[in-house]
């Protein structure tokens, strides 16, 4: 999948998730929550991609479960601080967005 499309991918799911997640919990609203998420995005999709195009063959599996853990953790840390939010919210919201965004590019890709 070219770089572009896996982005937009990213954004088209992950986005929402992170505002209806957000929203719900929190008293951050949800156009302020959106722009966080994507900028969220904007730093950690650029990173996530160059490392998984160079995990090949056997080494893949297990980089990509290290890598989505820490976009997750980046993420969660990042929202928290931008949105000033406290507790388990930023980090639950950002594990159900990223795991949504992974089934979506799995769905996509057939794999």
């Amino acid at each position: 999948m070219p770089y572009p499309l896996a982005l937009a991918l990213t954004l088209l799911v992950e986005v929402p998730c992170y505002v209806a997640a957000i929203t719900v919990a929190s008293p951050a609203g949800a156009r302020r929550t959106a722009i966080a998420a994507v900028m969220v995005n904007c730093v950690t999709h650029p990173p996530l991609w160059w490392f998984l195009r160079h995990a090949h063959g056997a080494a893949y599996w297990p980089a990509f479960a290290v890598a989505e853990s820490v976009v997750c953790l980046v993420e969660a840390l990042l929202l928290a601080r931008l949105l000033r939010l406290r507790g388990a919210v930023p980090y639950a919201a950002s594990v159900a967005a990223n795991a949504a965004s992974v089934l979506a590019g799995f769905l996509l890709l057939g794999g």
